[in-house]
């Protein structure tokens, strides 16, 4: 499944861990001991986000478009 979230990515003083987050579904983030591992989890707690909604007949918001310029 290919996803087209937006992602925030940062480092936490507090956990001591990078935090991956995603605004358009809301509780969405994962934490990893690097940038990668970061990524790597919110990817697979993306998909289980929506597995969980379709499951219980949620919406999923469906991923803004950034307006790209040059």
């Amino acid at each position: 499944m290919t996803l087209h979230y937006e992602i925030i990515l940062y480092w936490s003083e507090e956990d001591q861990a990078f935090i991956a987050e995603v605004p358009e579904l809301p509780g969405c983030a994962a934490d990893g001991e690097t940038y990668q591992e970061a990524l790597q989890n919110v990817e697979i707690i993306m998909q289980e986000w929506i597995e969980t909604a379709q499951e219980l007949g949620r919406s999923i918001p469906q991923p803004r478009r950034r307006l790209m310029s040059a």
